[in-house]
């Protein structure tokens, strides 16, 4: 392992502080539905179209700029992500309509994009000893998300301008991005003019090499249903919380969010140190469990057993999630990795938007519990499916 010095140490915290403050605005607006929902009128089923334009923000980034900092350099696109987020905070601060609900987790959500893969790849760069870079880039990533919704919560709960006051803290928290300028760029190219970028932006191929589909299902399967659970979380807490449990304030919702990440987070360090087979079959396992946890919270209207299925269903995730990324990674060589995990990655992002599109419309029809009620059993379906695929796999290897 080598050793840290200043200038490293300095260029590691600056490109981990910018990746914690970008990920932190993507879920900042996650305690403030409940607001938007008094303010606009607004159904459980657009709120979950709102949230769904902040998956659609990521898949146009991961898909538009996905090797864009390879061709441009990282810094570029590490400071592009940061500009993004202010619009959308900005956007957010200017315009609470439903359009402006819209435009804002839209660009969020491509902030988010474009930083994911582009501070991973800075940290590693930068770092002199890969594992801890990487897990770094875990925590800075998960870790961020989670932070969103408790920053949030408590300043809507305790401060005036419960839609206002977050956005400004993130327009804040994002100005010391600046000191990237005295981080050395670490990419293979360099952009020296704004054309230079524009020109540099195309679209991800996508793909799997034809000898390794049927192990590309089994992970993209528990990519999709991490996805999905995670996606009721994040889309519909603050009705489920509100319906069940008498309306808690944008704290407790926020909160709430945050142990999801955390339990993901924690999952996800673990899997470093696991057989990555065994994590995804663990994750697996812990999924239907968590959904199954969230059902009987709502119908029993118990914020305790709420917590335990966040905890659960984050443990699950992490462990499917960061099991599938790694899974992904060794199928292919250099030449097909990128293609092979941006598909992985848009099988992820399908399953945060689509399901949870549709709970918010059985929602609008049914009950928040029984809109519930459907994902949990669609997750479990989707997690016997990854788990009898990734048991194939398991045993395939060993022959």
């Amino acid at each position: 392992m080598g050793r840290v010095n200043r200038g490293q140490r300095w260029s590691v915290v600056v490109v981990a502080y910018v990746f914690v403050a970008v990920m932190l605005g993507g879920t900042v607006p996650t305690p403030l539905y409940p607001f938007y929902v008094d303010s606009l009128a607004l159904s459980p089923f657009l709120m979950t179209i709102v949230f769904a334009t902040y998956a659609v923000g990521t898949l146009a980034a991961l898909l538009l700029g996905g090797g864009l900092s390879d061709r441009v350099g990282r810094r570029p696109v590490l400071g592009l992500a940061v500009a993004v987020a202010a619009v959308s905070a900005a956007v957010f601060l200017a315009w609470p309509t439903l359009p402006g609900l819209l435009t804002g987790r839209a660009l969020s959500g491509m902030s988010v994009g474009l930083a994911t893969g582009t501070a991973t790849a800075a940290l590693v760069e930068l770092h002199p000893d890969r594992r801890t870079a990487t897990t770094l880039a875990t925590v800075a990533n998960m870790g961020g998300l989670g932070l969103g919704p408790v920053l949030a919560g408590v300043l809507a709960a305790h401060l005036p301008g419960p839609t206002s006051t977050p956005f400004w803290a993130l327009l804040l928290l994002l100005l010391p991005a600046v000191a990237l300028l005295l981080v050395p760029e670490t990419g293979p190219a360099r952009a020296r003019t704004p054309r230079d970028l524009v020109r540099a932006v195309r679209p991800q191929r996508l793909g799997v090499p034809r000898g390794t589909r049927a192990e590309f299902a089994g992970a993209a399967t528990a990519g999709f249903a991490a996805f999905a659970l995670l996606g009721l979380f994040t889309s519909l807490t603050s009705s489920f919380l509100r319906s069940a449990l008498d309306a808690p304030g944008p704290q407790v919702v926020g909160l709430s969010v945050a142990v999801v990440f955390a339990a993901a987070v924690g999952a996800q360090l673990l899997v470093q140190r696991m057989d990555v087979a065994r994590a995804a079959l663990v994750g697996l396992a812990l999924l239907p469990v968590g959904a199954a946890v969230v059902v009987g919270a709502l119908a029993a209207g118990s914020l305790p057993l709420f917590v335990l299925a966040a905890l659960v269903g984050g443990a699950g995730i992490g462990f499917a999630f960061q099991s599938g990324v790694a899974r992904v990674g060794s199928l292919a060589g250099p030449a097909d990795r990128a293609a092979v995990t941006s598909t992985f990655f848009v099988a992820a992002y399908l399953g945060i938007t689509v399901p949870v599109v549709g709970v918010g419309e059985l929602a609008t029809v049914t009950t928040l519990t029984d809109a519930a009620l459907g994902l949990a059993v669609l997750v479990a379906l989707l997690a016997a499916l990854g788990a009898a695929l990734s048991r194939r796999e398991r045993t395939s290897v060993a022959a």
